[in-house]
């Protein structure tokens, strides 16, 4: 009886919140419930297939940069990755490179990415935006002119 009561309250309480949250709406003009997107650090949980794409600017060299990864986000703001990367066609290192680091999201769906690579390279400082409900992620390196766009591994 406890159980069937709590639901009850549940349900109630949501139907009064979703009542209120049509009639703020109506009054701004939106009656779209789903017009702003809602995501959190729990968006982004599983594996995401990575495809990076860009040029490195090195003085007056403009070097060619393809390349993949798997990153692996926890919910909870870290993520851990394996990245393998060509330079004008050869390959940077002779194996997948491991990194970890940490993401925040915001309700907007903006968010940004930080990745530290095992082999010492600098920092991976990210900006991205995630779309189709978490399962696409676009992002950009910061001060770099490489990005890469990630799809959920089901």
């Amino acid at each position: 009886m406890a159980l069937t009561l709590s639901g009850l309250l549940i349900a109630g309480g949501t139907v009064l919140l979703g009542q209120l949250g049509n009639a703020q709406s109506d009054r701004f003009g939106d009656t779209s419930s789903s017009s702003q997107p809602r995501c959190s650090n729990r968006t982004l949980r599983g594996n995401y297939a990575f495809n990076i794409d860009g040029t490195i600017v090195a003085g007056t060299n403009r070097l060619l940069l393809r390349g993949l990864a798997m990153t692996q986000f926890d919910g909870r703001g870290n993520l851990s990755q394996v990245d393998f990367t060509t330079i004008n066609g050869p390959p940077v290192g002779t194996d997948w490179r491991p990194g970890e680091g940490t993401y925040e999201l915001d309700s907007d769906c903006t968010g940004t990415m930080e990745i530290i690579q095992s082999d010492g390279s600098p920092t991976l400082h990210l900006m991205l935006v995630v779309a189709n409900h978490g399962r696409t992620i676009h992002n950009i390196v910061e001060g770099s002119s490489t990005g890469a766009t990630g799809t959920k591994v089901d």
